[in-house]
Parts: structure tokens; C-alpha cells; sequence
């Protein structure tokens, strides 16, 4: 009799005999190796380094911005709040990764990049394990890792939790900013960006526009996420 551990993604996990392992092999060895970079001594560089790491062995380096976009669109993703279920979010990544391959034969291989990608999706957004993950979460763990001009992604992402007129609150910068912050979070890197309590930074946002207590993008108002 042999054990066998597999990749199950419609629950979330490895299963060995009685143990489960939420991780799939190849993303535990990326996570060790993401490890080795602790030894580097400023935390800008070095979670510079983890996620231009983790961006590479998920290939979404070669993700065009307009491309990610239009798969959203295509799968019908304009209710941020709305929770997708493990099916869906493989569904929105084989899209993806379908797409890439088609320009990258060489370099991607569909079915292991949207289990790893998966993988990642649920232990940065879904630390709770109950299969879901929100829209808003899945666009901005994708966007942030893509390839683009970073100030089309501000602009894109800014423009998720934005009101009519391209405006938000503090309660709206508030939720993007929780998003954002879960990707060092997940990466160790997290005191470094003033850790998991984020509303320092809406504060400091809005302390030149309490008067009206909204916060644009434009046109020279820009939300800094040192991260990406």
C-alpha cells in the first residue's frame, strides 16, 4: 500500500491519509525558497526581491494589465463584494493562463500555474479556508503581480473601490488598502509598510481633504503602495 498525496482543488488542499496539507509541492518549495530571502537586509529590497520571486514562478510577469482586464469583463466580475467560489476562480485563471500560453508556450504550463496561482490566491485572501475568495481580492492580488505601467495600475485599482466622479471616502480607500496589504502580510514583509492596521495610512490620505472628506486620483493625488 503507497500513500499518495494530491492536489485537490475543489477543496482547497493535499490530502494524505488523515493530514492535510494546504499547499501544493511546487508552492511549498517556492515558499522555501522565498525563505532564503530573509537574509537580505533592507525590507524594501528585500520584499522587492520575494515578489518579483513569486511573480516569475506564477508567470504573471507576462500578464498584460488590459489583458487581465478583459478577462474580469468576460467572466462578468463587476460586484466587487461578491464572493467566488474555488470552481470560479479556476475557471478566471484558466482563462488567463490559457491566454498566456498561447504567447508563451515555452514558458507556461496551464494546469500547474492555475494550481499554483490558486494555491497563492486562498493563502493570501482566504486564510480562514472557506473556499472563497471576494472579487475584489482576486483583482487586486492578480493586478498587483501583472505587468503594466504602475500608474495604470493605481489608476485601475483606485478605480475598483471608487464612487461616480473617479472619488472614494475613507471607508472605501480603506478596503483597498486592507487588500493591498494582505500581499506582504502573506510574504512576512508587513511591519515594513506599517503593518496590518491600516488606518494611519487613510488618515494621512485624507489629512488634506478633510473638508470634504472625499480622496481622488486626479490629477495629482496619487496613493503610493510601495510594494508592487
Amino acid at each position: 500500500c503507497r500513500e499518495e498525496i494530491r492536489w485537490i482543488p475543489s477543496l482547497n488542499g493535499f490530502h494524505q491519509t488523515q493530514t492535510t496539507c494546504w499547499d501544493h509541492p511546487k508552492m511549498t518549495e517556492l515558499y522555501q525558497s522565498l525563505a532564503d530571502l530573509n537574509n537580505v537586509r533592507f525590507s524594501a529590497y528585500r520584499t522587492a526581491m520575494k515578489i518579483r520571486r513569486l511573480q516569475k514562478a506564477l508567470c504573471l510577469d507576462l500578464l498584460d494589465l488590459s489583458v487581465a482586464q478583459n478577462t474580469f469583463e468576460q467572466h462578468k466580475l463587476t460586484n466587487n463584494s461578491h464572493l467566488l467560489s474555488v470552481p470560479e476562480v479556476i475557471n478566471c485563471l484558466t482563462s488567463i493562463y490559457d491566454g498566456l500560453e498561447q504567447e508563451h508556450k515555452d514558458l507556461v504550463n496551464v494546469p500547474l500555474c492555475v494550481d499554483m496561482c490558486l494555491n497563492w490566491l486562498l493563502n493570501v485572501y482566504d486564510t480562514g479556508r472557506s473556499g472563497k475568495i471576494r472579487v475584489l481580492s482576486m483583482k487586486i492580488g492578480l493586478l498587483s503581480l501583472s505587468k503594466g505601467h504602475l500608474e495604470e495600475k493605481y489608476k485601475y485599482l483606485f478605480s475598483q473601490v471608487a464612487s461616480a466622479g473617479d472619488t472614494c471616502d475613507q471607508r472605501q480607500l480603506g478596503l483597498l488598502l486592507h487588500e493591498a496589504i494582505q500581499i506582504p502580510r502573506q510574504l512576512g514583509e508587513v511591519a515594513a509598510f506599517g503593518g496590518s492596521n491600516i488606518e494611519p495610512s487613510v488618515r494621512s490620505c485624507f489629512q488634506h481633504v478633510r473638508k470634504h472628506l472625499i480622496f481622488s486620483f486626479y490629477p495629482r493625488v496619487k496613493v503610493s503602495f510601495e510594494f508592487f
